[in-house]
């Protein structure tokens, strides 16, 4: 259907769009850190939450539906449910959706929405879902410290989202996304 709504899905399923620099990161490496982050083998009841890698070109589709193979080769001989299907129209969800936790500290949203020119720009910027993803628990503290002074926050923002955070881990655990900050680190701001 077009126009989905967070209250009207139809039959469009949640995903996360992916942008990412082919020279910093491969998409075979994507597809590793998508595959270690969720269960394969799980069955959605619904559409809205099932697992699906939507392609771009049959180069993303040939790789995809190869990992997807090699998962169900290693697997406990339970059918892999993640399904690899060409991508059609993506709707963004609607704005209140856009990055959740970053949303919940006005603060830090009013130093942001100062650094771009719409809502829009924030919510596309590597900075905020940066942001987002420790707000949220993910990364340790050493991440945070080797990158907190590339997000252009002022002294004050920069030490408030370290008392927000404080709860990281101090240099253990998964970075974010499972990619570490030295691999994929493209902080620049979209003009």
């Amino acid at each position: 259907m077009p126009d989905p709504t967070y209250h009207d899905l139809g039959d469009h399923t949640e995903v996360v769009r992916v942008e990412f620099d082919p020279s910093r990161i491969t998409y075979s490496a994507l597809l590793d850190v998508f595959f270690s982050s969720h269960d394969p083998f799980w069955s959605s009841l619904s559409v809205q939450y099932r697992s699906v890698i939507l392609t771009v070109g049959e180069e993303q589709a040939r790789l995809a539906l190869s990992k997807r193979a090699a998962v169900s080769a290693s697997g406990s001989g339970s059918a892999v449910r993640t399904s690899v299907e060409p991508l059609g129209t993506f709707t963004s969800a609607e704005s209140y959706h856009q990055k959740y936790r970053l949303q919940a500290h006005p603060d830090l949203m009013a130093e942001l929405l100062s650094m771009y020119t719409a809502f829009d720009d924030l919510v596309d910027s590597t900075v905020a879902a940066r942001l987002n993803g420790y707000l949220s628990g993910y990364g340790t503290r050493a991440e945070l410290e080797a990158e907190i002074e590339s997000f252009g926050l002022s002294t004050e923002m920069m030490d408030h989202l370290r008392d927000l955070t404080g709860g990281l881990p101090p240099g253990c655990g998964a970075p974010v996304l499972g990619i570490s900050p030295v691999v994929y680190n493209p902080l620049i701001p979209r003009p």
